[in-house]
């Protein structure tokens, strides 16, 4: 798309429409989008993600026995998806090429078929038999070609119809259908696509931007935030560099259930950044609770010769999403519900119209002078600032290239849970470690427990395009992911 004339945003579309057909074990049209974009040394947030339809009911939910919403096969935990009104907003604002070409090659590939990856290849049997996800049963090993013709058709009806096309075609008609009074047809017809202003934090002589809530952006930022005043040893193998930025983590996110909801206010006060900095002990683990009162995911990236950059993350929560399908295309739907809250009067409760915290945590950097620096996202559910913690600190503070910073071994709060759980008892985490981390003794010594894990796509799929000061763009694409590319000129 770009040696055809088009934007870092058409490339970026054109992408995302080829993975919504080959990789829907982690995005696709059933699922969410978050963008920023530098364009004129201005940068712009695009949130894309899908509200609850009118007939969400918390009560119910409970009164079924719920503690948290339903994790897979339940319609309410997938709000309308927010992705295809996601990309025609970017395409409105930012591309240059017609919709219709830059969707041409993922519906070929739909229509003529492809061949599974080896990630998508082990849970196509598991989704075959769903009612709707008949397409999978091609599939029994990685290489095995697929067609999507449903989604074919879909994609054709975004290029001629635009919103109308999807949301009102046969997809948000089956969507209706499916969810039985979960939806309305006013549901569909409202825009799902915003302009938001981007959140920013200084950190290591840059500006870091981020998505706004309803997105766990603010964490990414409060973090660095929180690091950047703190005295890190010179080496990133010391396990005190380890430590630091795993509390920096772990006091930025141990309120976040409490906090994050779509109208949170403002969370990175500078105040508050040196609060909760002052609450790090150098010395040992931070005991956090009482501090209060009372995955899948598909990121790219992508610049352009004009000096556009794009950072975009789309996905559908876990894996395949809810594991159901909307049965006329055999679109498979996300279930980005799960981050709604059951408690009575939270301002995240499941309800009509409101749209769930969000994993999903995009980043742009810039210089001083407001040039573009660096695009950079990841995988990884709640680990998601995690890991850009670290790739970034590595990046500014420490000045690695992009392969080193993104290569190397990692560290990440887990729970032995769905991924979506860690902050529900912050002080009950252990700080998992990658196979070739050098920090464990250390950080056991600081008083962290530390458990190792394999190197792979448990710690993300991370990548980034930094522009060097010379206008030359250095990629790196992560390699714990069986698949993945970098590509420029």
């Amino acid at each position: 798309m770009l040696e055809r004339g088009g934007s870092a945003a058409d490339a970026a579309i054109a992408t995302n429409a080829v993975l919504a057909v080959t990789a829907p074990h982690m995005c696709g049209l059933g699922g969410d989008l978050f963008a920023l974009v530098h364009a004129g040394e201005r940068v712009t947030a695009l949130n894309a993600s899908g509200r609850a339809g009118s007939g969400a009911d918390a009560g119910r939910l409970r009164a079924e026995g719920h503690e948290r919403m339903p994790h897979l096969h339940d319609i309410r935990s997938v709000p309308v998806p927010g992705c295809v009104d996601g990309w025609l907003a970017l395409h409105d604002r930012y591309g240059r090429l017609p919709l219709a070409t830059l969707v041409e090659p993922a519906v070929r590939l739909a229509r003529n078929g492809f061949a599974a990856s080896p990630l998508l290849a082990p849970g196509a049997q598991a989704v075959a038999g769903q009612p709707g996800g008949g397409d999978f049963a091609q599939v029994r090993a990685a290489g095995d070609v697929m067609a999507r013709p449903g989604v074919a058709r879909t994609l054709e009806a975004v290029a001629s119809g635009g919103r109308e096309g999807f949301y009102q075609g046969e997809f948000g008609e089956g969507l209706v259908a499916l969810g039985a009074g979960e939806y309305t047809e006013a549901d569909l017809a409202k825009p799902l696509a915003d302009w938001v202003e981007p959140l920013r934090v200084g950190a290591f002589g840059h500006d870091v931007w981020s998505m706004p809530p309803n997105s766990q952006g603010y964490l990414l930022l409060l973090s660095l935030g929180v690091t950047d005043g703190l005295e890190l040893p010179g080496s990133p193998d010391d396990p005190a560099w380890a430590h630091l930025l795993a509390e920096a983590a772990r006091i930025a996110g141990y309120d976040r259930p409490a906090v994050l909801h779509e109208n949170a206010g403002d969370l990175l006060d500078p105040a508050e950044i040196a609060r909760r900095r002052a609450l790090i002990d150098p010395t040992g683990r931070l005991r956090v609770r009482g501090l209060t009162e009372a995955g899948d995911t598909t990121y790219l990236c992508a610049v352009d010769g004009d000096g556009m950059g794009v950072s975009l993350i789309q996905s559908n929560a876990s894996g395949f999403g809810s594991l159901l399908f909307e049965p006329r295309t055999g679109i498979n739907l996300h279930n980005r519900g799960i981050g709604f809250s059951l408690v009575t009067g939270h301002p995240a409760e499941y309800a009509p119209g409101r749209r769930p915290p969000h994993t999903l945590t995009p980043a742009l950097i810039t210089r001083p002078d407001g040039s573009l620096r660096s695009v950079v996202g990841t995988m990884g559910g709640d680990a998601q600032p995690q890991i850009l913690l670290q790739v970034i600190t590595r990046l500014l503070r420490h000045g690695q290239a992009p392969g080193e910073a993104i290569s190397a071994p990692r560290w990440k709060l887990g729970t032995g849970g769905t991924g979506f759980d860690t902050w529900d008892a912050p002080d009950e985490t252990v700080l998992e470690l990658e196979e070739g981390a050098p920090w464990a003794g250390g950080l056991g010594a600081l008083g962290h427990p530390v458990a190792a894990r394999p190197y792979g796509s448990g710690f993300g799929h991370a990548h980034l395009i930094d522009v060097l000061p010379s206008g030359v763009l250095a990629g790196a694409a992560d390699p714990r992911s069986l698949i993945g590319a970098a590509a420029g000129r």
